[in-house]
């Protein structure tokens, strides 16, 4: 279709440099003002943000490091509404129109529902976001319309059977997910295709889950091709899918903008013995797996005991890795322990509940807190 990017990479606004740790919100614009040249000096394009990104601060960065320094028909800019910020048909507007003023734009290239599932359906479907969506591009405020979707392949062909007007879909997809029984990206993947939906593809890496793997894998990536980064694969392995228009990748510094670049930048498809090493990678790493969790870091921003979910997370994934009934100490307990100084630990969760319905993985969270709880304290 002729709104495809003419380069794969795009460049996810949702992952950026941070100046302060416990704070997603406090980004070090100067260094993401460098990852934005470097992205469009190699003539990349696509830049990819929604409301609540870093703190609610990502739109504000989309401003100041690319809108305000570079002409507006030199790149193209995606953002979204999600059900969890509006509760009326003069919410989408009142949110819709703050955006434009955050971004400093009189238009978005591309406007996306975000993160539909089968709970947060209705409440578009309530405010008939999807015909609204349509008014916005009649009247020039947005170009393309499509949505991202994170549950099953039967619910997405309701979906593009019910509403045929959007135009790409926006899917998690990596080598990782590409067979599992929850994401099932394979699945939904073949389901937009046979829609002839083009596909943005998010979690390229699953929150870095690809960028570092176990030692065995590593040895069988490198063995591939040992001149290339870990995760290059995973990047590659999305950009090769033929009904892929887009893969955005959640650049965290300019070392890691430069790697993506690299490949991206002259991009070669997998071939089928590359594709085949990726599967067996993530064999590996799916034994080695407690929790699945992409550290997108939805839950948090609602939390009201303030606790860093995703970094509980990661620190139990490290000490349950090669070790399933892992016994004694490690550095992550003086890790843990740091992190409790900032934020509430697992045991203080009340259960409330509203970060499972904010994850886009349906992890059982409260659970699973209780688990890390067990294991670090």
């Amino acid at each position: 279709m002729e709104f495809k990017p003419a380069k794969k990479l795009g460049f996810g606004l949702m992952r950026l440099p941070q100046l302060d740790p416990t704070d997603a919100s406090k980004v070090d614009v100067e260094q993401v003002k460098q990852m934005v040249d470097l992205f469009m000096e190699k003539g990349f394009t696509y830049f990819d943000t929604a409301w609540m990104y870093n703190g609610f601060a990502s739109e504000n960065v989309a401003k100041e490091a690319l809108v305000s320094r570079y002409p507006r028909d030199s790149f193209t800019l995606a953002t979204k509404l999600h059900n969890g910020f509006f509760n009326s048909f003069e919410g989408r507007d009142e949110v819709f129109n703050a955006q434009l003023q955050k971004c400093g734009v009189t238009y978005f290239d591309y406007y996306l529902l975000h993160g539909i599932e089968a709970s947060s359906l209705p409440h578009f479907e309530k405010f008939d976001c999807f015909s609204w969506l349509l008014q916005k591009k009649e009247a020039g405020l947005v170009k393309h319309v499509g949505f991202s979707y994170h549950d099953n392949p039967e619910l997405l062909d309701q979906i593009l059977t019910k509403h045929p007007e959007m135009e790409f879909v926006q899917l998690q997809i990596n080598y990782l997910d590409w067979e599992s029984e929850w994401i099932q990206s394979r699945a939904c993947y073949e389901v937009a295709t046979k829609h002839g939906k083009p596909v943005i593809v998010m979690e390229p890496v699953k929150g870095g889950t690809l960028a570092t793997v176990p030692a065995e894998a590593e040895a069988l990536l490198k063995a591939l091709d040992e001149r290339l980064s870990v995760p290059s694969w995973a990047i590659r392995f999305a950009a090769s899918l033929p009904n892929v228009m887009c893969v955005l990748s959640g650049m965290s510094n300019v070392e890691q903008m430069q790697d993506n670049l690299s490949y991206m930048q002259d991009f070669q498809p997998l071939t089928e013995a590359e594709q085949a090493g990726c599967f067996e990678v993530a064999t590996i790493i799916n034994a080695q797996t407690a929790i699945p969790c992409t550290a997108c870091h939805y839950c948090t921003d609602g939390c009201p005991m303030h606790i860093c979910i995703p970094e509980y997370f990661s620190l139990y994934n490290e000490d349950m890795r090669d070790d399933l009934e892992h016994k004694g100490w490690t550095i992550n307990f003086t890790n843990y322990d740091k992190l409790t100084e900032e934020f509430g630990r697992a045991s203080e969760c009340i259960g409330c509940g509203q970060c499972e319905e904010m994850c886009p993985q349906h992890l059982p969270i409260i659970e699973t807190l209780e688990k890390v709880a067990a294991h670090f304290e």
